[in-house]
């Protein structure tokens, strides 16, 4: 009989490998995550949630609201109150005609957890010089770090930047800077030094209310959070999608207590007021929603049950715009 060429048949082979004589090759981790960037149809609109990062925040900058009941409600979403993990997102909208960028994320301003804003809009299938329009909604530096790179050189060199009227009055102010406290004004000098080749090639313009800064925009001022924070609108095809900037941090608190602020407001009444209306016109209107700092990509509805509002987060799946969605029955 003619020998086998291998000395062990194929089947023995894996019997070997369950009695652990026959070692498998290690895979090495990948360690990588995937781009983060999301698509959504919005009517004719194409729009691109980008992560740009994240930090850690106390939970101790919440306020308006019983500690104990803070801790409660951040251990509810496994938070346990070591830190609160707030997300850093702009949004890209494709009209058509504008390239429309909201919010730049915290760029160099905040560490290794943020700045991935340009490589996530290069993963999206975008290039920077091809951004024409920049929507601030307000000139924190979470919002406004990412205009420029590390030597302070414009990393959108075709775009406009457009904020509204009452906070560049405030932000880029030397005399209202002067007057701030000692540890406020590096926040002034961060807006200051974000916008200032913008600034200097002419393409930072302001805009008041109900004046807004590109025809497919609906801009609205929403005062409290800052002196001139605003929110934007854009409708297409009987669907709209607002971009409401800060007017919550908190998933976990805020939604069931909007009534809860935080100590970057520049005025918490104004703030509380200002989410509670917004809050309330959007889930009676049930369009689509995108904010600045609730886990990416960010996007989704506000509902509410009563005084209670919620935050119904949009489902991952291909693009498709919702009028081609096939309803099954």
């Amino acid at each position: 009989m003619r020998a086998h060429p291998f000395p062990y048949p194929a089947i023995g082979l894996l019997a070997l490998a369950v009695a652990g004589l026959v070692q498998a090759q290690p895979v090495p981790p990948v360690k990588t995550q995937v781009p983060g960037y999301f698509r959504l149809a919005v009517g004719d609109y194409e729009v691109t949630a980008l992560f740009d990062g994240y930090n850690d925040l106390s939970p101790d900058l919440l306020q308006g609201l019983d500690k104990a009941r803070i801790r409660e409600l951040l251990a509810r979403q496994s938070m346990g109150g070591q830190g609160m993990r707030t997300h850093f997102n702009a949004f890209l909208v494709n009209t058509g005609t504008h390239l429309v960028l909201v919010d730049t994320g915290a760029g160099q301003c905040i560490g290794e957890t943020a700045g991935s804003l340009v490589s996530n809009l290069k993963a999206a299938g975008y290039e920077p010089a091809q951004v024409d329009t920049i929507l601030l909604t307000h000139l924190h530096l979470d919002h406004v770090c990412g205009l420029v790179d590390k030597e302070g050189a414009a990393v959108f060199p075709q775009a406009t930047v457009h904020v509204e009227q009452a906070e560049a009055d405030y932000w880029l102010s030397p005399a209202v800077m002067a007057k701030a406290p000692a540890a406020a004004q590096e926040y002034f000098k961060v807006a200051q030094r974000s916008v200032a080749p913008y600034q200097a090639a002419g393409r930072l313009q302001t805009f008041t209310p109900p004046a807004n800064p590109v025809p497919e925009v609906q801009a609205r001022l929403e005062a409290g959070h800052t002196p001139g924070s605003a929110i934007y609108r854009f409708t297409s095809g009987g669907q709209s999608i607002v971009f409401i900037g800060d007017l919550v941090h908190s998933l976990a608190v805020q939604f069931e207590h909007p009534e809860a602020g935080i100590r970057f407001d520049v005025s918490g009444p104004e703030a509380v007021k200002a989410r509670n209306a917004v809050f309330g016109q959007l889930a009676d209107e049930h369009v689509w929603v995108a904010a600045a700092h609730l886990p990416f990509p960010g996007t989704g509805h506000i509902t509410r049950a009563g005084k209670v509002f919620h935050w119904a987060p949009v489902l991952y799946g291909p693009y498709q715009p919702a009028a081609k969605v096939p309803l099954l029955k």
